[in-house]
């Protein structure tokens, strides 16, 4: 129940919070929602499920709202409150603005930790190994590095010695790409917390503290790592937590990625190969009586996985791929290559084992003393980038092997014809649905949930959020659910027009009826964001228009040639200065971008953002749900697309005085059946249909 301690902890800190704010305005949706977290994390609806699902719109003040509902409830009864997001940008948020405003607030005294995955920092051995600093740099790479990309690891290199870089890659001026990120990256077998170099690394600094903290500040992606090892190895552990997941619509994605697994063919022979040359040098640092046996072991793995590898490919025929993809229907492999795959499992496992065990045995030897540091540091960090190839190799293999399931989804299971070498092929496996893992590892064992974000319905609806996620929306189960309309006054502050259009975006010429178009639709002297469905058709747009926009004195920047913060920088001083800037975007700037005020006048929206239908999962989900007597474009692909274009609208008003145009540039709103049901969706603007 609602303790009287609670409510006055927030009571307080809402009177202190009139104080703080200059132009405070009371909001009812606002108070209406903190009672509610309260409410329900405290049993108040539900003895055992105490969990609420909550959409709010932008302006409520979401995320002042769950802090000033949860941690009172949480730190009054000695539980931690962990708060998931999906974007950086809503961590740097919390951390910088929200909750040291609500500390200020609140009577109460607690601390805070930003906890991002081992995933966003480098490994500070990995990257001297890689830069070349201890002449490891040539075995790291799986083909001859390109010169570039030898440059940047140095500059990261001597950025981390310096002291100018904390290894964090979110923190580097521009984007890292993600080939040469996985040479350098953090990971749980080469980052060893004995040895003393290691206890200085990026990630051990940004996570020692981490157990004093009442309040963690993590992301999907971390929560979901904590899950697949059992729940508090990284976070507290579920049964002593209360979680809250903000942009909560990316939840069942992040976890379908967790659970899913793709490696190369001829590349994992590849570096397997290299393993096998290097494993005698590192075992030789281990105990060599206990470790010898693991090195025959692992040897004997290699020379059983190698060959089926390499020949694998050879019973693929590339012309029964369509654009590179060969699906297996229903996740059903042919027999043979079923039989090859359970070989394949107990093999890759026990690589995995022994590679592992060896690792151990050196660390071993260092903590008795028996071994340098010096010595063992790169032999370790080697090993940690074969381990972590190691284990996924056995993920893929162990999806791979398993028998087709009686009951519920399939797993979806593909080849891929490799971009980077000739012959071989990517092999891939991904779960359809996930809602009864989130079910088992969180939701049944948490002692408390905040499920919220701006867009959690899809037309109108929490039932297709709830199916992806695995709440249940039955009344006995006891789930609170709640949709807060946004205060903005819509109908009169911005407007959504659907112009005429020549073409449907499915048409061929609509990339070149775009190039046409667009400087029509650009506001001079104004701030302007392009919202595109495709990196190829906006950088297509990008090429063709930058010249023309130069001439007339217009600013474009593209997604992607800097990062995301340099971008944003140089907008806001082109805005400040009254210039034309535009920004060309794509999914990623469709939400979690903020930009109040004049910093967004002018919003223009290419297409609807359906899902691609090429991707193998989609495709495999469609399939399962036609089999169940379903539509898959109305239970998947409308929804989802529904979800997408509420939060591309989103970017126009972010405070009550905002204002400006909405331009959507897809005539099927108005042509398709589902258009009035995505229309209808939408926040109420004043419309402007042409016919």
């Amino acid at each position: 129940m609602l303790t009287p301690n609670v409510q006055k902890s927030i009571r307080t800190s809402y009177q202190n919070l009139q104080a703080q704010l200059e132009n405070f305005v009371p909001r009812r949706s606002q108070n209406y929602l903190v009672a509610e977290i309260a409410k329900s994390l405290s049993g108040e609806y539900h003895k055992s499920t105490r969990m609420i699902v909550a959409e709010a719109g932008t302006g409520i003040g979401k995320s002042l709202s769950y802090l000033m509902g949860a941690i009172p409830v949480a730190v009054l009864n000695n539980r931690k409150v962990v708060i998931s997001t999906a974007t950086v940008a809503l961590q740097e948020q919390l951390i910088d603005k929200d909750l040291p405003l609500f500390r200020r607030i609140t009577d109460l005294d607690f601390e805070f930790r930003l906890a991002k995955g081992r995933q966003r920092y480098c490994c500070a051995e990995k990257l001297a190994a890689a830069s070349g600093e201890d002449g490891g740099q040539v075995a790291m790479f799986e083909s001859k590095p390109k010169a570039k990309d030898i440059e940047l690891l140095a500059r990261l290199y001597k950025a981390l010695s310096e002291g100018k870089w904390d290894g964090d890659r979110d923190s580097w001026p521009k984007p890292i790409k993600d080939d040469i990120w996985q040479l350098i990256v953090s990971d749980k077998h080469s980052c060893n917390n004995s040895l003393p170099a290691h206890r200085s690394c990026p990630f051990s600094k940004a996570r020692s503290d981490l157990d004093r903290a009442d309040v963690i500040i993590a992301n999907h992606s971390l929560v979901m790592a904590d899950a697949d090892l059992g729940g508090g190895i990284i976070l507290p552990e579920p049964e002593n937590t209360i979680y809250v997941f903000d942009e909560a619509h990316h939840l069942p994605h992040v976890a379908r990625e967790h659970s899913s697994a793709a490696a190369s063919l001829k590349g994992a022979a590849s570096w397997l190969e290299r393993l096998n040359q290097v494993i005698s040098k590192h075992a030789s640092l281990a105990d060599v009586k206990r470790a010898s046996r693991f090195q025959n072991d692992l040897q004997e793995a290699i020379q059983v996985i190698v060959p089926t590898l390499t020949q694998m490919p050879k019973q693929f025929d590339p012309a029964h791929f369509e654009e590179g993809i060969y699906r297996f229907e229903d996740g059903e492999l042919p027999n043979w290559l079923f039989e090859e795959a359970k070989g394949l499992k107990s093999s890759t496992q026990k690589l995995a084992q022994c590679t592992a065990k060896i690792a151990d045995l050196i660390s071993e030897r260092v903590k008795e003393g028996e071994l340098s540091s010096r010595l063992a540091e790169p032999a370790l960090a080697e090993l940690g980038f074969y381990i972590q190839r190691c284990d996924n190799l056995a993920q893929v293999w162990n999806l791979m092997a398993e028998p087709t399931r009686e009951k519920g989804a399939p797993l979806a299971r593909w080849l891929e014809i490799s971009k980077d070498r000739e012959g071989d092929f990517v092999v891939s496996v991904s779960p359809l649905e996930v809602g009864w893992q989130l079910d088992q590892q969180i939701w049944s064992r948490c002692i408390g949930a905040v499920v919220t974000s701006a867009t959690l319905r899809a037309l109108n609806q929490f039932s297709y959020f709830c199916r992806q996620a695995g709440i249940s929306e039955r009344p006995e189960d006891g789930v609170k659910f709640l949709a807060l309309a946004s205060p903005f006054d819509y109908p009169n502050q911005a407007e959504l027009i659907v112009p005429e259009m020549e073409y449907e975006p499915n048409a061929p010429q609509f990339t070149e009826y775009l190039i046409d178009i667009l400087p029509k639709l650009v506001e001079d002297k104004q701030a302007n964001l392009v919202l595109f469905s495709s990196y190829w058709q906006m950088n297509q747009v990008a090429e063709k228009l930058g010249t023309l926009f130069t001439k007339k004195g217009w600013a474009l920047q593209v997604q992607g040639d800097s990062s995301r913060i340099e971008i944003l920088k140089k907008h806001k001083t082109l805005v400040q200065c009254n210039k034309t800037s535009i920004l060309f975007g794509t999914g990623s700037f469709s939400e979690g971008l903020d930009l109040p005020g004049d910093e967004l006048t002018n919003l223009i929206i290419t297409k609807i953002p359906f899902g691609v239908p090429t991707s193998p999962v989609e495709q495999a989900h469609s399939e399962y749900i036609e089999r169940c007597g379903g539509n898959p474009f109305m239970q998947i692909a409308v929804p989802e697309a529904s979800k997408k274009l509420i939060q591309s609208v989103g970017r126009l008003l972010r405070k009550e005085k905002d204002s400006g145009k909405v331009y959507l540039l897809d005539r099927r709103v108005v042509s398709k059946r589902y258009g009035k049901a995505l229309l209808d969706s939408l926040p109420p603007f004043k419309r402007t249909i042409h016919k």
